[in-house]
Protein backbone atom coordinates (compact mmCIF):
# COMPACT_ATOMS: atom_id res chain seq x y z
CA UNK A 1 0.00 0.00 0.00
CA UNK A 2 1.31 3.32 -1.28
CA UNK A 3 1.96 6.06 1.91
CA UNK A 4 0.22 9.34 1.71
CA UNK A 5 2.94 11.63 1.15
CA UNK A 6 3.59 14.46 4.01
CA UNK A 7 2.49 17.70 3.82
CA UNK A 8 5.18 20.11 4.67
CA UNK A 9 3.48 23.74 5.41
CA UNK A 10 5.66 27.27 4.99
CA UNK A 11 5.48 30.46 7.46
CA UNK A 12 4.01 33.81 6.12
CA UNK A 13 5.71 36.76 6.99
CA UNK A 14 3.81 39.32 8.80
CA UNK A 15 1.75 36.51 10.24
CA UNK A 16 2.05 34.70 13.78
CA UNK A 17 4.71 32.00 13.86
CA UNK A 18 3.47 28.30 14.66
CA UNK A 19 3.63 27.78 17.87
CA UNK A 20 5.23 24.47 19.77
CA UNK A 21 6.17 22.82 22.64
CA UNK A 22 9.83 20.89 22.87
CA UNK A 23 12.30 19.51 24.44
CA UNK A 24 15.55 21.21 24.07
CA UNK A 25 18.98 21.10 25.55
CA UNK A 26 17.85 23.59 28.52
CA UNK A 27 14.18 21.55 28.90
CA UNK A 28 10.93 22.06 27.69
CA UNK A 29 9.97 25.01 25.88
CA UNK A 30 7.13 26.80 24.77
CA UNK A 31 7.81 29.49 21.43
CA UNK A 32 5.01 31.74 22.57
CA UNK A 33 6.33 31.57 26.03
CA UNK A 34 9.57 33.92 24.58
CA UNK A 35 7.06 36.47 23.91
CA UNK A 36 8.64 40.24 24.54
CA UNK A 37 11.55 38.61 22.92
CA UNK A 38 12.67 38.23 19.41
CA UNK A 39 13.89 34.81 18.40
CA UNK A 40 16.26 33.55 15.90
CA UNK A 41 15.10 30.03 15.29
CA UNK A 42 17.27 27.54 12.76
CA UNK A 43 17.62 24.66 11.77
CA UNK A 44 20.68 22.19 11.29
CA UNK A 45 20.69 19.22 9.33
CA UNK A 46 22.26 17.08 11.78
CA UNK A 47 24.84 17.09 14.91
CA UNK A 48 28.34 15.86 14.71
CA UNK A 49 28.38 16.90 11.07
CA UNK A 50 31.24 19.44 9.70
CA UNK A 51 29.07 22.68 8.55
CA UNK A 52 27.17 22.48 11.15
CA UNK A 53 29.88 22.54 13.75
CA UNK A 54 31.23 25.57 12.43
CA UNK A 55 28.06 27.18 12.66
CA UNK A 56 27.09 26.00 15.93
CA UNK A 57 30.46 27.29 16.98
CA UNK A 58 29.32 30.89 15.04
CA UNK A 59 26.04 31.59 16.54
CA UNK A 60 28.16 30.47 19.86
CA UNK A 61 30.22 33.61 19.20
CA UNK A 62 27.45 36.12 18.20
CA UNK A 63 24.96 34.86 21.52
CA UNK A 64 25.64 37.73 23.51
CA UNK A 65 25.49 40.45 20.56
CA UNK A 66 21.39 38.88 19.76
CA UNK A 67 21.28 38.88 23.36
CA UNK A 68 21.98 42.31 23.45
CA UNK A 69 19.10 42.71 20.69
CA UNK A 70 16.61 41.18 22.96
CA UNK A 71 17.13 38.46 21.33
CA UNK A 72 16.95 34.55 21.90
CA UNK A 73 18.74 32.08 19.65
CA UNK A 74 17.23 28.52 19.39
CA UNK A 75 18.41 25.67 17.39
CA UNK A 76 16.86 22.77 16.19
CA UNK A 77 17.68 19.18 14.04
CA UNK A 78 15.79 15.94 14.21
CA UNK A 79 18.01 14.62 16.24
CA UNK A 80 17.52 13.34 20.18
CA UNK A 81 18.17 15.38 23.11
CA UNK A 82 20.66 13.08 23.93
CA UNK A 83 22.81 13.58 20.57
CA UNK A 84 22.48 17.01 21.01
CA UNK A 85 23.65 17.12 24.76
CA UNK A 86 26.58 14.71 23.65
CA UNK A 87 27.26 16.97 20.70
CA UNK A 88 27.58 20.28 22.92
CA UNK A 89 29.91 18.57 24.94
CA UNK A 90 32.38 17.74 22.25
CA UNK A 91 32.92 20.84 20.69
CA UNK A 92 33.16 22.38 24.00
CA UNK A 93 35.82 19.68 24.73
CA UNK A 94 37.39 19.22 21.20
CA UNK A 95 36.73 22.87 20.02
CA UNK A 96 37.15 25.16 23.15
CA UNK A 97 33.25 26.73 22.65
CA UNK A 98 30.35 27.00 24.49
CA UNK A 99 26.85 26.16 22.98
CA UNK A 100 24.81 28.44 24.90
CA UNK A 101 21.27 28.43 23.57
CA UNK A 102 18.83 25.80 23.69
CA UNK A 103 18.76 22.74 20.87
CA UNK A 104 15.08 21.46 20.25
CA UNK A 105 15.20 17.97 19.85
CA UNK A 106 12.63 17.39 16.96
CA UNK A 107 12.65 13.75 16.12
CA UNK A 108 8.96 13.67 15.74
CA UNK A 109 9.81 16.52 12.97
CA UNK A 110 6.41 18.41 14.49
CA UNK A 111 8.32 21.35 14.44
CA UNK A 112 10.42 21.07 11.07
CA UNK A 113 7.37 20.18 8.89
CA UNK A 114 5.49 23.42 10.63
CA UNK A 115 8.07 25.61 9.26
CA UNK A 116 9.15 23.93 6.15
CA UNK A 117 12.45 22.79 7.49
CA UNK A 118 12.45 19.36 5.41
CA UNK A 119 13.04 19.93 1.70
CA UNK A 120 12.51 16.13 -0.11
CA UNK A 121 14.96 16.72 -2.93
CA UNK A 122 17.61 17.52 -0.62
CA UNK A 123 16.69 14.63 1.96
CA UNK A 124 13.57 13.08 3.91
CA UNK A 125 15.78 12.72 6.85
CA UNK A 126 17.23 16.05 7.93
CA UNK A 127 16.13 19.54 7.99
CA UNK A 128 18.51 22.02 5.68
CA UNK A 129 19.83 25.41 7.05
CA UNK A 130 16.56 27.79 7.57
CA UNK A 131 16.64 31.19 9.56
CA UNK A 132 13.39 32.34 10.77
CA UNK A 133 13.30 35.82 12.64
CA UNK A 134 10.53 36.10 14.58
CA UNK A 135 9.68 39.60 16.59
CA UNK A 136 8.49 39.91 20.45
CA UNK A 137 5.17 39.83 19.49
CA UNK A 138 5.35 36.46 17.91
CA UNK A 139 5.38 37.47 13.99
CA UNK A 140 7.01 36.18 11.71
CA UNK A 141 9.70 39.03 10.33
CA UNK A 142 11.76 37.25 7.98
CA UNK A 143 12.80 33.55 6.80
CA UNK A 144 16.09 32.65 5.10
CA UNK A 145 17.07 29.46 3.43
CA UNK A 146 20.57 27.40 2.73
CA UNK A 147 21.11 24.50 0.84
CA UNK A 148 22.69 21.69 3.31
CA UNK A 149 26.22 22.51 1.45
CA UNK A 150 26.57 26.11 2.41
CA UNK A 151 27.53 27.34 5.73
CA UNK A 152 25.33 30.80 7.22
CA UNK A 153 26.88 34.43 7.20
CA UNK A 154 26.55 35.72 10.83
CA UNK A 155 26.87 39.29 10.35
CA UNK A 156 23.76 39.40 7.87
CA UNK A 157 21.88 37.84 10.14
CA UNK A 158 22.53 40.56 12.71
CA UNK A 159 22.25 43.09 9.94
CA UNK A 160 18.68 41.77 9.29
CA UNK A 161 17.76 42.08 12.81
CA UNK A 162 18.94 45.65 13.37
CA UNK A 163 17.25 46.28 10.08
CA UNK A 164 14.44 45.47 11.15
CA UNK A 165 14.59 47.00 14.71
CA UNK A 166 15.10 50.13 13.00
CA UNK A 167 11.96 50.25 10.81
CA UNK A 168 9.90 49.74 13.58
CA UNK A 169 11.16 52.04 15.79
CA UNK A 170 10.93 55.28 13.13
CA UNK A 171 9.00 53.93 10.71
CA UNK A 172 11.32 54.03 8.00
CA UNK A 173 12.71 51.12 5.24
CA UNK A 174 16.43 50.22 5.08
CA UNK A 175 18.05 50.10 1.06
CA UNK A 176 20.07 47.67 0.11
CA UNK A 177 23.31 46.85 1.63
CA UNK A 178 22.02 49.29 4.51
CA UNK A 179 24.67 48.99 7.67
CA UNK A 180 23.60 50.26 10.75
CA UNK A 181 24.14 53.96 10.82
CA UNK A 182 23.43 54.47 7.10
CA UNK A 183 20.65 56.61 5.91
CA UNK A 184 16.97 55.40 5.92
CA UNK A 185 14.96 55.41 3.51
CA UNK A 186 11.18 57.62 3.81
CA UNK A 187 7.92 55.86 3.60
CA UNK A 188 6.80 57.08 -0.02
CA UNK A 189 4.14 59.72 -0.44
CA UNK A 190 0.83 57.94 -1.17
CA UNK A 191 -1.34 61.41 -2.34
CA UNK A 192 -0.79 64.27 -4.82
CA UNK A 193 -0.31 66.57 -1.47
CA UNK A 194 2.02 64.69 0.18
CA UNK A 195 4.29 64.84 -2.77
CA UNK A 196 4.41 68.81 -2.69
CA UNK A 197 5.27 68.32 1.09
CA UNK A 198 8.04 66.11 0.70
CA UNK A 199 9.85 68.61 -1.25
CA UNK A 200 9.86 71.14 2.12
CA UNK A 201 10.57 68.43 4.65
CA UNK A 202 14.15 68.49 4.53
CA UNK A 203 14.99 64.51 3.26
CA UNK A 204 17.60 63.71 0.71
CA UNK A 205 15.71 63.31 -2.18
CA UNK A 206 16.52 61.19 -5.25
CA UNK A 207 13.59 61.58 -6.82
CA UNK A 208 9.62 62.23 -5.78
CA UNK A 209 9.09 58.43 -4.27
CA UNK A 210 12.81 58.38 -3.20
CA UNK A 211 13.81 59.75 -0.13
CA UNK A 212 16.77 59.23 2.48
CA UNK A 213 17.11 60.88 6.33
CA UNK A 214 19.34 59.96 8.95
CA UNK A 215 17.83 58.59 11.91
Amino acid sequence: MEQPEVQYTLPTIGEAAPDFEAVTTHGRLKLSSLKGQWVVLFSHPADFTPVCTTEFMAFAKIADDLAALNVQLLGLSIDSVHSHLAWVRNIKEKMGVDIPFPIIADLDMNVARRYGMIHPAQGTTATIRTVFIIDDRGIMRAMLYYPMSNGRYMPEIIRLIKALQVSDKHGVATPANWQPGDKVIVPAPKTPEEIERRAKEGYECKDWYLCFKEI
